[in-house]
């Protein structure tokens, strides 16, 4: 088979997914693990590898090499996690290229073409951006932004399909700008009054029980609003116009062509999508309003397609 391949890898806290990918989208071969987050970066780098593997035994020919979307502020030119949180510890600092390439010594140079796999790395969320601007949502749009509603709120902006990390490798962490919904609130980065800190999903939740709900997860609460549950409804309503509000004031400055929604809470349904809407359009300056917030189209591949684009499109972030 001479079509190129390539392997998309999606990192998570919790899981690590990956698909054996061709040059035109086509998903080959799906697999995945249980991330090994609490036992530190050599058992994260092990399990990828052990993905990877079961990959390639899928795999008609030789493979390019392997993406990587992963949790963390990522440095793409030198595949390095400049930064990450408690969800994986150990992980800042770690060298993804010489420790993915050791993970990967046993495996045949045969598998690879020219005989050692290229490695690439982005965050993930970026990973998110470049498959929706590949084959999704996005594709086509000369300028994008999508932002994750999900166990956290990230995002990414591309032109013309390259997602913009910044001076810091930064860009994108779009959870982490002020919102008035969330003052007082404490956000994951150790601040407070951040996006994050009330219109993520975990923050939905957490913030649903500590005004006298019951302890339960997101899409629980998520269905009492919509059942008419007086307090679900109140917390549900103020992280969905806080969500709408922070992404008309994204558009507001970077006037995306498109801008598209995705993460768990993009699954909620009108309860979670109509005041995000509301809020969107009362902040949104008139000349954006057009771009109206769409969902994210391409599910659980989008972040192993975007990683794998990196080598079979050759789209390094900038």
């Amino acid at each position: 088979m001479n079509a190129p391949l390539a392997l998309g890898l999606d990192l998570g806290g919790t899981k690590t997914a990956g698909a054996l990918i061709t040059g035109d989208g086509t998903v080959l071969a799906r697999a995945r693990a249980a991330t090994p987050a609490a036992r530190g970066a050599r058992a994260v780098l092990g399990t990828i590898a052990d993905v990877v593997r079961e990959l390639l035994a899928q795999a008609p020919g030789p493979v390019l090499g392997l993406g990587l979307g992963a949790a963390g502020t990522i440095d793409p030119a030198s595949a390095s996690v400049v930064a990450a949180t408690d969800t994986l510890p150990g992980w800042t600092g770690t060298r993804l290229r010489p420790g993915l390439s050791e993970a990967l010594h046993d495996v045949a140079p045969a598998a690879w073409v020219g005989g050692s796999p290229r490695i690439e790395a982005v965050n993930d969320v970026h990973a998110h951006g470049l498959g929706e601007a590949w084959l999704g949502a996005a594709a086509g749009a000369p300028t994008a932004l999508l932002v994750a509603f999900g166990t956290g709120v990230g995002g990414s902006f591309l032109v013309d399909g390259v997602p913009l990390t910044g001076g810091h490798h930064v860009g994108g962490h779009v959870g982490h700008v002020p919102s008035v919904q969330a003052a007082g609130l404490p956000c994951s980065c150790g601040a407070t009054g951040h996006l994050e800190a009330i219109a993520a999903g975990p923050a939905l939740a957490a913030r649903y029980a500590r005004l006298g709900g019951a302890a339960v997860d997101t899409p629980e609460v998520i269905a009492r609003a919509g059942a008419g549950e007086a307090l679900a409804s109140r917390v549900v309503q103020a992280a969905a116009t806080a969500a709408g509000e922070g992404l008309a004031g994204l558009a507001n400055a970077l006037d995306p062509h498109r801008l598209v929604v995705s993460g768990g809470l993009a699954d909620a349904g009108p309860t979670w999508w109509d005041p995000v809407l509301r809020a969107y359009r009362a902040a949104a300056l008139p000349a954006v309003r057009a771009a109206v917030p769409v969902k994210a189209s391409l599910g659980g591949d989008a972040a192993t397609l975007g990683a794998a684009s990196l080598l079979l499109r050759g789209t390094p972030p900038a």
